[in-house]
């Protein structure tokens, strides 16, 4: 499982098509510590570009993304891999600010929530056929 996520060309397949989400440029062949990934989507129709650092790269254990520049104030986002009965499980811990403070909060934070909710519910369900349950 860690190889697929070891490939950024499979973000496409795991992210909803309602986001038209591309990858635009890869700073490295192969994702390490250190690699720029810049990405484009449409949320809600608005055009988002987006440049995540993989942060920390621990093969098969997990990684870190953290977004440099896109819609949040804060994006981290870590992906944990552990062998459990035969198989893997994968957890996603993601740590995400709106920007504008308590105006950000307070107009869009449960918005945004559930877009998030969306989004992670679709990639499981993604993973689920690929890798089975």
């Amino acid at each position: 499982m860690f190889s697929f996520f070891s490939e950024a060309s499979n973000l496409e397949k795991i992210t909803p098509p309602w986001l038209h989400f591309r990858i635009l440029s890869q700073s490295t062949p192969k994702i390490e510590k250190g690699t720029l990934i810049d990405y484009r989507l449409r949320l809600h129709g608005i055009p988002i570009k987006w440049r995540t650092l993989i942060a920390d790269w621990n093969p098969t254990h997990d990684f870190v993304d953290t977004q440099l520049k896109g819609p949040y104030k804060l994006w981290h986002h870590t992906h944990i891999f552990e062998a459990q009965n035969g198989g893997v499980l994968m957890t996603d811990r993601v740590k995400y600010q709106v920007p504008l403070g308590t105006l950000g909060r307070w107009a869009a934070g449960n918005f945004v929530k559930k877009d998030i909710e969306e989004i992670f519910r679709y990639r499981k369900e993604i993973i689920t056929k690929i890798f089975g349950a």
